[in-house]
């Protein structure tokens, strides 16, 4: 079925085609008979293959659809299984949806966001990561990235994290974070990431503690399932909280917002549902006057996607982004230019992918999380 105009031309998707790039990526190329093809980024970190058999089993939906009825698609994809969300599934979604968009706006001639309703913005402000065990190794790393171009960065509390929060262990986060703030001053904004690590009792003393150091943010005090703890955490410190890349569509996402449980929230593109579920996780996002920050570790092709709704966000507070810009993978590699990147003019996502350096990159999907155990053996969060 298709709910396209008898009256246009028809276009159907003849293929999609898998290929895992290293680092730890993994590229979606969706063709067409129309000669026109669209790219996006297929992947779980640490779980690749199993999205590869995710996105394999709804090409067999798709192939002679028409891709420019990109809401329907979603729409059949997600409601046609039983069990629905998840990252899995929303992942191989997502990596569908922004093919889909890709395709459409390239068919159009216009960037996807002239079909979100246009830019609210010329520039997208970013920030990327930055790390160090020590004052000095955090503080070079930081100015590293200062020196490429970026105003605002993120680096995370050491791993593994005890379970209460240890005089020696909060001690040390005190000194990496506040050395860090003297170094730079109000010249370099950062967040922290606590990446789920940390449990609720620790998160409480270490936001408590680390709010003279004046963090833009404070990502993932605890796991975003835990709802009540993070209220707790939100209401007990004036450190902005944020949450959100372990969550997955538009349902995933309300119960969080309507409970107000952070400042920020930073659906993933690749995970969340594409750029179909981003537009209204940031709309949910801005009635609860919440900004959005859209996760992103992932490579240049989920950057565009990212930037294609950015640009449409009133409630944008920045984009994440890992240093890759795309040289070599990418034939019009994004620039960084006082800390923000330019609204992509180009049609789609905006980029052209080159083929050949995507396959030179091949790797065999076998990437997986670090594994981390505390002293005594036992299981520690990444």
């Amino acid at each position: 079925m298709t709910l396209s105009a008898s009256a246009r031309e028809r276009v159907t998707v003849r293929s999609l085609e898998l290929y895992y790039v290293r680092p730890r990526w993994q590229f979606l190329r969706v063709t067409t008979d129309a000669g026109v093809d669209g790219w996006s980024e297929a992947v779980v970190e640490g779980n690749v293959r199993a999205v590869r058999g995710a996105v394999e089993s709804l090409a067999d939906y798709l192939v002679g659809q028409d891709p420019r009825d990109v809401g329907y698609h979603w729409t059949r994809m997600y409601t046609d299984n039983f069990y629905k969300n998840g990252p899995v599934l929303s992942s191989a979604i997502s990596a569908i949806d922004i093919a889909l968009w890709d395709i459409k706006g390239k068919l159009l001639g216009v960037p996807v966001y002239e079909l979100l309703g246009g830019p609210v913005r010329t520039h997208v402000p970013v920030y990327c990561h930055v790390s160090g065990d020590s004052v000095d190794e955090l503080v070079a790393s930081t100015r590293a990235a200062m020196d490429a171009g970026f105003s605002m960065v993120k680096t995370s509390i050491t791993a593994p994290a005890p379970r209460l929060p240890t005089r020696r262990y909060v001690d040390g986060e005190v000194e990496r974070f506040y050395g860090l703030r003297e170094a730079v001053g109000s010249s370099c904004e950062f967040g922290i990431d606590f990446h789920g690590r940390a449990t609720p009792a620790l998160s409480l003393t270490l936001c408590r503690e680390l709010e003279g150091a004046h963090p833009i943010f404070v990502e993932e005090p605890c796991l975003p399932e835990n709802i009540d703890a993070m209220r707790e955490i939100k209401a007990s410190t004036t450190v902005p909280i944020a949450t959100g890349e372990r969550l997955f569509t538009r349902w995933g996402f309300r119960g969080a917002i309507e409970a107000r449980i952070a400042d920020v929230y930073q659906p993933d593109v690749c995970h969340a549902g594409g750029i179909s579920e981003l537009v209204k996780i940031a709309a949910m996002a801005d009635a609860h006057y919440a900004q959005i920050a859209p996760h992103n570790p992932l490579g240049p092709i989920a950057l565009a996607a990212s930037l294609q709704v950015d640009c449409t966000c009133d409630n944008l507070l920045a984009q994440e982004l890992v240093r890759d810009l795309g040289a070599g993978l990418i034939d019009n590699p994004f620039e960084l230019k006082d800390g923000m990147i330019a609204a992509p003019p180009g049609p789609g996502l905006g980029i052209s992918v080159n083929l050949e350096e995507v396959k030179a990159r091949q790797h065999d999907g076998s990437w997986k999380s670090p594994s981390l155990s505390y002293s005594d053996g036992s299981v520690a969060n990444w």
